[in-house]
Order: structure tokens, then sequence, then C-alpha cells
């Protein structure tokens, strides 16, 4: 029998991904599926190209500032996106409400719980988000993407659900190829995240100039973002062995045909990097909330799946040891090892995670 599931969704791309990975299976088994997201939220334009259902509700999140005006215009748009859901609800008829994080999950599933429809949170970070402490309080269910030190009741260890696309097959020398790279050299992967990587760049930039002049048989794939590809085209000059992108539809396959990746910790890059068991330096966004990415990035390193570097001055040095590491002094069983270890983790599997929590949800 199929169901009808509300999703709240958005803000950031961790918050988003998630909840369309599972948005698109329910849809597809049959199932009706409507997406809820803030006003003008960029996440619009990928459910307009996926032909999947959603509704615009006007609200913000809580201000962290000291100025009343701005918890005034809180408690106004509050009130109101309180009663854009319970319109919605009341139209959609939902069978479950799930929330992925964010501010915008709250007046959903706090109008659901009070209408006697089962609400479910999905929170992808080790460290619990503030929305999602909240909706914790009143959801029949609580599913983490990674384990957890916060007390959570209800609480069950799903992983987070990442595109299928991650499970197939990559061709790495046809992909190499086609990007002008040797697939007989070893390749590094260097992305950043939706919420920005200028100092990750940069240090980046500089230590990639001392492993290329020091060594011709490691070449690097860069993601610069839109905002930050021509910046970074002119840096690195006529540096050679490096490919600067400034997007990739294909994030799937880059990362199944590097030999190790340097990236922030964002849940759905951990995500993606255990499917993929990839060796990774990771460089947690330092102005993440409550630092969540370095706890992220904590589960990774404690397994010996990952290395740590923080952002600051030393960053480009570390990841130029990282890399003399990895490449220069041939040492292939460091990242083997890594590899290995992601066996080590003892998280569901992220390919599955959507396929999991969809039975989860229909169950209830």
């Amino acid at each position: 029998m199929n169901k009808r599931f509300i999703i709240a969704s958005g803000g950031t791309g961790g918050h988003f991904y998630p909840g369309f990975a599972l948005g698109k299976l329910l849809n597809k088994q049959g199932n009706s599926v409507l997406f809820v997201v803030r006003k003008e939220d960029p996440a619009i334009q990928v459910l307009q190209d996926n032909k999947l259902k959603f509704r615009e509700v006007d609200f913000m999140g809580l201000p962290r500032g000291f100025n009343p005006l701005s918890y005034f215009k809180f408690l106004a748009k509050l009130f109101g996106a309180l009663s854009q859901m319970k319109q919605v609800i009341r139209e959609f008829k939902p069978d479950v409400c799930l929330g992925t994080g964010g501010y915008i999950s709250f007046p959903l599933l706090f109008q659901a719980h009070h209408m006697g429809i089962k609400t479910v949170v999905h929170d992808s970070n080790t460290k619990i988000g503030l929305a999602n402490k909240v909706c914790g309080r009143f959801a029949d269910l609580f599913l983490l993407g990674l384990p957890s030190n916060d007390k959570i009741k209800n609480a069950k260890l799903t992983s987070t659900p990442i595109r299928p696309e991650f499970g197939e097959t990559a061709d790495r020398k046809k992909i190499l190829k086609e990007l002008e790279l040797n697939p007989q050299q070893k390749t590094v992967l260097v992305f950043g995240g939706s919420q920005g990587a200028k100092g990750l760049n940069a240090a980046v930039i500089q230590a990639v100039k001392r492993i290329v002049a020091e060594n011709q048989n490691v070449h690097f794939i860069h993601i610069s973002g839109e905002r930050w590809y021509q910046t970074i085209k002119n840096q690195y000059g006529r540096t050679l062995n490096v490919c600067v992108l400034p997007y990739s539809n294909e994030i799937y396959e880059l990362l199944q045909v590097c030999d190790v990746a340097i990236c922030r910790s964002g849940a759905s890059t951990l995500a993606e990097l255990i499917c993929c068991r990839k060796p990774a330096l990771l460089v947690p966004y330092p102005y993440a909330a409550a630092n969540h990415q370095y706890y992220n990035a904590k589960i990774l390193q404690s397994v010996g799946c990952a290395v740590i570097a923080e952002e600051g001055e030393r960053l480009e040095q570390d990841i130029y040891q990282f890399l003399n590491r990895a490449f220069l002094t041939q040492n292939d069983a460091m990242l083997r090892t890594m590899s290995e270890n992601y066996s080590k983790l003892d998280i569901p599997s992220p390919l599955h995670a959507a396929q999991n929590i969809a039975e989860i949800l229909k169950q209830l």
C-alpha cells in the first residue's frame, strides 16, 4: 500500500540532499511525496529539474544576535510558518512527516505532531543540530547518520542517504583521459562544500605546487566552485598535472577514480567517502555550527580512514606533509591501509540508507 510523505529539507546541501535522495526513492516506489522548503531556497531548482512536488514556506532561522527587532521578526515568521504548515498538512494528508535538519523542519514536525501524524527526524551529523534537538523532543523516531553521544530518545543509526550512482562502477581510464590526465598516475581529488572553501582552496594551491615540483607522477583534480573558478585557475597558472573544474555533476565518478580526497567533513561528504572507501585528508569548515564538521571528521580519524587538518596558518604545511607521506615516499601501503580501515566503522551502508529509511517510514 502506497503512503504519503512530507519531507522538510533544504538550507544547505547537507540538509537537502539526504532528504532529496530519500524522496526520489519513495516517489519511484509509487508513494506520494511533497517537499517543504524555505522560500527561494536554492534547492528549488533541483526539485524542479527532477519534477518533484514542493511547497515554499516563508521562515527564518533563530537569530543569534541581541537585536530585539530580529526576534520579533522571527516570531512573526514562526507563527506564519506554523499556519502555512497546518494548511499544507490538511491539504496533502500525509502518513508521515520527516525533517532532515535545518530550521524549516520545526514548523512541519511541530504541527504534524499536534495533528496526530507520525513524525521522524534525520540528522546526518554526529553533533545534533539545535533545530533537530528541539524536534527530537516530540518526534516518534530519530534517525542518525553518524554515531552520536547526544542523548536522543527513540534513536536509530541508519547512515545518511546518498545518490545510487555512488554504487556504480566508474571507468577510471575513460574519465581521466577525458580530463586530459594520465590514468597511470596517482590522482588526488580536491573539493569544498556548500558553505565555502576559500581557506582550503588557498592552502591546497600552494601545497600542490610544491608536490608537483617534486614529483610528476601525481596529478590533481580541483573542484573550485563557480565563484572561485577563474581566480584559482589563474593562481595555478601553468602548473602541470592540475585540472581545475568549476563544478561537477559527476562527483560520484571522480570520487571513485581518485586515490585520495582532500575535502571538508560535512556529513554527506563523509557518507560518500564511506561508500567509496576513500582515504581522505579532512579539513573541517571552521565556522560550522557547534564545530560539527570537526566532530564528524573524528569519526573517520578514530579508525584510521582519514587525517584531520584544521584550517589555519599550518594548513598548507599539513596538506603538503600528508601528500608527501602518501606519494613522494611511494607509500602505497599508507593509502591501502586507510581504505581497509573503513571496515572498522560500525555504520550501515550509506548506499542502502534511503531504502532502509523508506521501509522504516512505511512501517510507521
